[in-house]
Parts: structure tokens; C-alpha cells; sequence
């Protein structure tokens, strides 16, 4: 956390490709890190826009915009009136629910709300990127259907039988919201609504929910599959070491590589 302070100016343009983060007062210095590591392996301009995941003060803006200039912001006050209008609560009470106890479902709800480009990549912040990430960055050029890493292992939470019951389609294999893209107005939010409620009333709660849902949406699409050899969930030690692909994505027992190794290599 000490080291982010101390990172380069990381710019954001306004003219550039589009990248969402989820984010807040206690993962700052980890978006940093990630967008630091992007733009370090990137002559690209990027557009880094940070949606506020509700704990955002004045000073975390403050410290924002000067280590980022050009970072768009979308703060709480913003995302409240978009949920107003387009996410009512009488209408949408569970999504409403899960946001208070399930941050995670707000990267589906406080950002495909929001009304600026229709194609959205989300990145989690717990990542680093080793080289250039030509994939993604041509899919944000052209953006087609959607854009998906492969898990280590499949982690949705619920079985696909009950999945593809409520959606009515063959549900993607281990498929990972670590980088997530896809066209906003894809999202029938009466259909999120009552797939999240059904399979919690059927199957309970599941820290894998956001995941289960965006697999959901995203069903039947021809998307395009970021190589596992390439974009690495959960890396080993020696794949941290050697820095090995393009991307890593740290979950599970890779976090401590990530917190004792990986991010130091990014200096």
C-alpha cells in the first residue's frame, strides 16, 4: 500500500480505450498497480474509469486525481440516480439486496448501467499485466460479443442444470470475470432478477454468484476465450517467478505471490 504512493503518474485519457474497475477506499493501490503494469507494457491510451464501490472519500479523490490524471470517476452520488432510474427497487429488490451484502453483484449493476459506452471490459484489481495484452486491447477496438479469461478451475456456484434451466442455454465452461467485456443492453435486468433470486431460493448463497450470472448472460455468444497459457488465473509460484503469460489474475493460494513477490516485480 506504501509502495502505490510512491508509483509514477499513471494518465488516463479521454480519448482512450475504455477499462472498468470496481473499486474502493481498501483496493486502491491494488487497481494502481494494475493499471500501472498495463500502461507500463502498452504504448495504447487507455481510458482507466474507477466506479466507486461506495467507500470513496474526499481525500481518496483528491490522492485520484493526481496520481491518475484524466481518470473519469463514477462516484456513489452518480451511481445512486442510475439505479433510481434504470435498476428501481420496487421493481429490482433483490439485485438491491445482494448489493448491500454481495459487493461483487455491483459489477454487473453499478457499471452496465451506466450510459456511456455500450461495450464494457471490467477488470479485477488483483491482477498484473507481464506483457502487452493484444487480445483484449483488439477486442476494445473492435468489440464483438464478449471477452473472457478460462478459471483454473470451474467455480460458479450452482449446478448448470439449474442454469441453463433459467437461461435456456448451453452455459460456458470456466469461464473467469477477472476480465469481463461485453455490450451493456445484453443484460435483461428482469431476467437477472428473478435467475439471482431462483437460484438462491434452489441452491442458497454463493460467493460466486456475480460469476454464475455474467456466465448466464453471456451464453450463446461466440466469444472470444483469452488463452490460459497466456492469461493465468491463479499462477503458480514459478509461473509468479518467472512471470510467466501475460496476465495473472492472483485468487486463492496465489495471493500471497502476489503480495510477497509479484508486485515488486512491477517496479
Amino acid at each position: 500500500m506504501k509502495a502505490s504512493t510512491n508509483l509514477p503518474q499513471i494518465p488516463s485519457f479521454s480519448i482512450g480505450l475504455p477499462i472498468y474497475f470496481l473499486t474502493g477506499k481498501k483496493f486502491i493501490y491494488q487497481t494502481m498497480f494494475c493499471t500501472y503494469s498495463l500502461v507500463k507494457h502498452s504504448k495504447e491510451p487507455f481510458q482507466f474509469i474507477f466506479v466507486d464501490d461506495g467507500s470513496f472519500d474526499d481525500e481518496d479523490i483528491a490522492y485520484l486525481k493526481v496520481k491518475m490524471p484524466g481518470v473519469k470517476l463514477v462516484l456513489k452520488e452518480e451511481i445512486a440516480q442510475n439505479l433510481n432510474q434504470f435498476l428501481p427497487v420496487e421493481k429490482f429488490p433483490f439485485l438491491h439486496h445482494k448489493r448491500k451484502v454481495y459487493p461483487h453483484i455491483k459489477k454487473l449493476t453499478d457499471i452496465h448501467t451506466l450510459q456511456d459506452y455500450p461495450y464494457k471490459i471490467v477488470l479485477d484489481s488483483d491482477m498484473l499485466f507481464w506483457e502487452e495484452p493484444l487480445e483484449i486491447i483488439e477486442w476494445l477496438k473492435s468489440p464483438v460479443n464478449s471477452i473472457y479469461m478460462l478459471d483454473c478451475e470451474e467455480s460458479y456456484g450452482y449446478s448448470k442444470e439449474l442454469m441453463f434451466e433459467l437461461c435456456g442455454r448451453e452455459i460456458p465452461e470456466l469461464m473467469n470475470v477477472g476480465a469481463i467485456g461485453f455490450k451493456s443492453d445484453l443484460i435483461n435486468w428482469e431476467n437477472l432478477e428473478k435467475w439471482g433470486s431462483t437460484l438462491e431460493q434452489n441452491e442458497g448463497t454463493s460467493y460466486y454468484l456475480e460469476q454464475a450470472l455474467t456466465a448466464m448472460l453471456i451464453s450463446g455468444q461466440q466469444s472470444k476465450i483469452l488463452s490460459r497459457k497466456d492469461y493465468i488465473v491463479n499462477p503458480s509460484p514459478e509461473q509468479i517467478k518467472n512471470s510467466v503469460g501475460k496476465l495473472h489474475h492472483y485468487v486463492d493460494l496465489s495471493k500471497e505471490g502476489y503480495f510477497k513477490t509479484a508486485w515488486k516485480k512491477t517496479q
